[in-house]
């Protein structure tokens, strides 16, 4: 007879997942996951501790070499004797709701390394290029003490670009032959990026890639002090030019702290996920509505014209 799995209390994973314990970070992202009935009791006992991680977004098209990309910022960053986490979010299975590339496998240098910690996510149809869930999860890292949490989205178009609201930086990467020339052109893309990095430098293409990135930044209306993006060039597979990410990434975390930018962007972010938490629940509570009295007699009034729907909706708002 199969015996039910135990769950460790909160306060004792949270303490286990504090002093290095990668089962416990692992549990305590699950419990974030599956939207566990604990999981207020979590990012309440999370919530002293976290607030120290450097968040770094990675994003970009399909096939840019995001994985490899993010596989050699976490050597960059180990080598310097920084704590790593890795948020690799994929595309779900369609059968069993689970990330279907698994970026882990291609992260593999790093297994046994105890100072990273590398997680899967599935975006569960979420779009933006992350999961719902990634704000709990970084902070489930944040707190757990890593020093440096990087994000890989699902390779992403440009509509796509929710993890500039999540990032302390967002790194955009693009490569030649892909038509990124042509993604630089779009809006989106070019207003989300604290940092351009073409990878794949070693192929065909890429100064005119470099070039047209650097002539659409140039349209940007910027104010006196503002950030200037940098446009860096790297080989990831060879770990070449990645050197030179880390220390953009470092003067851009030095920039914004001089300027208060890291202090505003970690607010609006914390007030978009109590937003979206909030919403969340009003939905939840909607859900229940239909079928329900109250709901159907604002319904007749409305089709009687006897109130009109906006008043309607105050009276039921009012009501719950």
């Amino acid at each position: 007879m199969l015996m039910p799995r135990r769950t460790a209390p909160v306060a004792e994973l949270v303490e286990r997942a504090r002093d290095g314990d990668s089962r416990a970070v692992a549990r305590l992202i699950s419990l974030v996951e599956d939207e566990s009935p604990l999981l207020r009791d979590v990012m309440a006992a999370l919530a002293p501790h976290a607030g120290q991680a450097h968040i770094i977004g990675i994003t970009g098209s399909p096939g840019v070499g995001k994985s490899t990309s993010t596989s050699a910022l976490v050597s960059a960053y180990r080598a310097t004797g920084k704590r790593v986490g890795v948020l690799a979010v994929d595309p779900s299975s369609p059968f069993s709701g689970g990330a279907l590339l698994g970026d882990r496998v291609r992260m593999q240098d790093h297994a046994t390394d105890s100072g990273v910690f590398i997680r899967s996510m599935a975006s569960r149809g979420h779009l933006g290029g992350l999961a719902w869930t990634t704000p709990q999860a970084l902070r489930v890292l944040d707190a757990a003490g890593f020093d440096v949490v990087l994000v890989e989205t699902v390779g992403v178009g440009q509509s796509e670009v929710e993890i500039a609201g999540m990032a302390d930086t967002t790194i955009i990467l693009l490569a030649p032959g892909m038509g990124d020339g042509i993604q630089a052109a779009k809006a989106g893309i070019l207003e989300v990026g604290d940092i351009y990095v073409v990878n794949k430098a070693d192929r065909d293409g890429v100064q005119n890639v470099t070039r047209d990135l650097r002539a659409m930044l140039a349209l940007a209306e910027r104010g006196p002090g503002a950030w200037v993006p940098p446009i860096l060039k790297t080989v990831a597979s060879r770990n070449e030019g990645v050197d030179e990410v880390v220390t953009a990434i470092e003067e851009r975390l030095a920039w914004m702290r001089t300027n208060g930018v890291l202090t505003d962007r970690r607010r609006t972010r914390a007030r978009d996920e109590i937003e979206a938490i909030a919403m969340t629940s009003l939905r939840s509570r909607f859900a229940h509505l239909h079928g329900d009295a109250r709901l159907d007699v604002l319904a007749a009034k409305v089709a009687d014209g006897n109130t009109d729907p906006y008043s309607a909706a105050d009276e039921l708002l009012d009501a719950l």
